[in-house]
């Protein structure tokens, strides 16, 4: 790999996974080590270059779940097996998961929100001991949108597991959901011990606002919880300053960051 900041390095798709009409998710061969909630900027030739969130990663790959909104991510949804895409990264500063050990973990994720957490999610899920308890609430528009169906599924039999969709009626049978907006369902998590209560929340601006200050009314200190700020990252490395907010780049000292900080950070 170059020490050029702005050189991308080829990785070759190892499977694509439909998650919905309009998400795909991407394995990828390479060797990154990255930290959970860190991301990519991702490129093909001649067309374009855009941030995207690692959603799970291991011994010589990295997964990102990409959603099919504009010029690169649409020629990115024609590409298959054997193609490849050029990354570089990963940046930024991911959550403090080994400081969650023996914590009670909530992770709330409204959406594409999912994809950044899902690797935590799935490295408590293979070493449950590692936490005292953990909830996931997962909101959705609609059954079309709920993303890892499969994922959501084996989580459930492990962990309390809350899916939501706006309206019931788009409740997919098979996937046992409930009705409303995720801060309708934070008063129903149990919380065995305040200070050792631990909280992600990832998603829109404002279901992560709302969701936090539910929280926050159940006595959870601000600096207790943390949130991902994914937003106009296009270099990636603090030089173009599209992510900037006041003073803040959120590529070099985001996305993540607790609510103590991030509940200043207005656009």
């Amino acid at each position: 790999m170059s020490n050029n900041p702005y050189l991308p390095f080829k990785a070759k798709i190892l499977s694509v996974v439909k998650q919905t009409d309009i998400d795909w998710t991407y394995r990828l061969a390479c060797e990154l080590k990255p930290q959970w909630g860190q991301f990519v900027e991702v490129s093909l030739p001649g067309i374009g270059e855009c941030p995207i969130s690692i959603s799970d990663f291991g011994e010589g790959y990295i997964e990102m779940t990409i959603r099919r909104v504009g010029k690169v991510t649409n020629v990115i949804h024609l590409l298959d097996e054997a193609d490849h895409l050029f990354l570089r990264g990963p940046y930024g500063h991911g959550f403090p998961v080994p400081d969650l050990t023996g914590k009670q973990l909530v992770i709330a994720a409204g959406g594409t929100g999912l994809a950044p957490v899902k690797s935590i999610i799935n490295h408590f899920y293979r070493q449950p001991e590692l936490l005292s308890r953990l909830d996931v609430l997962a909101g959705f528009k609609s059954r079309n949108d709920v993303l890892f169906k499969e994922e959501l599924t084996s989580w459930s039999k492990q962990f309390n597991v809350i899916i939501t969709v706006d309206k019931m009626q788009g409740c997919d049978s098979s996937l046992p959901c409930r009705e409303g907006l995720i801060t309708q369902w934070v008063p129903e998590i149990p919380l065995t011990n305040l200070d050792d209560l631990r909280v992600i929340i990832v998603g829109p601006p404002v279901m992560m606002k709302y969701t936090a200050q539910e929280f926050l009314k159940r006595g959870i200190t601000e600096e207790h919880i943390w949130v991902s700020f994914e937003r106009k990252m296009c270099c990636g490395i603090g030089k173009c300053g599209h992510c900037k907010i006041d003073d803040t780049y959120v590529c070099l000292e985001g996305p993540v960051f607790t609510y103590t900080r991030a509940k200043s950070l207005l656009d």
